[in-house]
């Protein structure tokens, strides 16, 4: 199939993930949508990404200008949507609009089901050789998919990009809110090395002061880093901080607020400041030259928004490109 396939031609309606021939067991990524926004806090509608970013990726070029053609010969798949996944997410974001603020009871025991879903979604794709790419969705759907790696491949890092921490204990009177998902992480994943994140900028203080005392825990914030290239720091000597501290084998968090505003403004918690699209395109080609390993990664918090999609379509296909890289 791919003998004829023809890369430059113009892909659409119809067509799979970046307009790729591949079918699920053919494609060395393996794409697995989660539409679940049941625990959002402020902006809604990424449960609507991984439709929209399908739809963006029409327009993305298979040729890539560092990783060559070595993307789309191996193949990126997007797994169809989950009904079930669907209707958890319409019972959790009713649950919400009926009581005007969360309601426990019935998100924690969804967001549950929604996290043993995507882990067992991921070990199938670790066990049939394939790299997971999860792609929210609110950012809590990482949690499953980073302990089913974490099972999987033993001691792992991750590299976090993010505005946000996310290491809150419960946030809205809910255990398994977006907001709590690397505190989670940190309480349920034994074989987590460290987890490093980069770009916080906005930090509870009790987070701050977690990130203080956890061994496990490296920060790289916002104002920091943005303070060091005013005094004429590079950033390439800053990303090679970052990588010095993760091991061999990598899962890459992606939350799209991580980046400026601009990139992705109807993400669910957008902040000023944040990486541009340079900064977070050269720290992940860092990380594949690195010799470590991207074992799989995940993109969240995209907004219901063309341009939004039309971004992480693009991240999509810089991580893939990443993973590809180190197999």
């Amino acid at each position: 199939m791919l003998k004829q396939f023809d890369p430059d031609s113009p892909a659409g309606p119809g067509d799979g993930l970046f307009g790729l021939p591949h079918k699920l067991d053919e494609a060395a990524v393996r794409v697995i949508p989660v539409p679940w926004e049941g625990t959002v806090s402020f902006g809604g509608g990424t449960s609507k990404a991984p439709t929209r970013v399908l739809e963006a990726s029409w327009q993305v070029e298979l040729f890539h200008p560092v990783w060559k053609d070595s993307i789309w010969t191996r193949g990126v798949a997007l797994e169809p949507v989950d009904r079930e996944v669907v209707a958890w997410n319409e019972a959790a974001v009713a649950a919400w609009g009926e009581a005007g603020g969360s309601r426990p009871e019935v998100v924690d025991p969804l967001s549950l089901e929604v996290d043993k879903w995507v882990n067992r979604r991921v070990k199938a794709a670790i066990d049939g050789w394939k790299i997971p790419a999860v792609l929210g969705g609110e950012h809590s759907v990482a949690l499953g998919a980073i302990l089913a790696a974490n099972k999987r491949h033993g001691d792992i890092g991750v590299l976090q990009i993010d505005a946000h921490a996310d290491l809150r204990v419960r946030y809205e009177g809910l255990d398994r809110s977006h907001a709590s998902v690397m505190h989670n992480l940190l309480e349920l994943a034994p074989c987590l090395t460290h987890l490093v994140q980069v770009g916080l900028r906005d930090v509870g203080r009790a987070e701050h002061a977690r990130i203080e005392a956890e061994e496990r825990l490296s920060a790289f914030f916002d104002h920091d880093m943005a303070e060091r290239m005013i005094r004429g720091a590079p950033w390439s000597a800053i990303v090679t901080e970052i990588l010095a501290l993760l091991p061999d084998k990598v899962w890459v968090s992606f939350d799209v607020d991580g980046l400026e505003p601009s990139l992705c403004p109807y993400t669910g918690t957008p902040v000023p400041g944040g990486l541009t699209w340079r900064h977070a395109t050269y720290l992940l080609r860092e990380l594949a030259r690195s010799g470590r390993r991207v074992i799989g990664f995940d993109i969240c918090e995209t907004g219901d928004d063309a341009w939004d999609a039309n971004v992480a379509a693009r991240l999509l296909w810089e991580l893939s490109g990443c993973a590809l890289s180190g197999i």
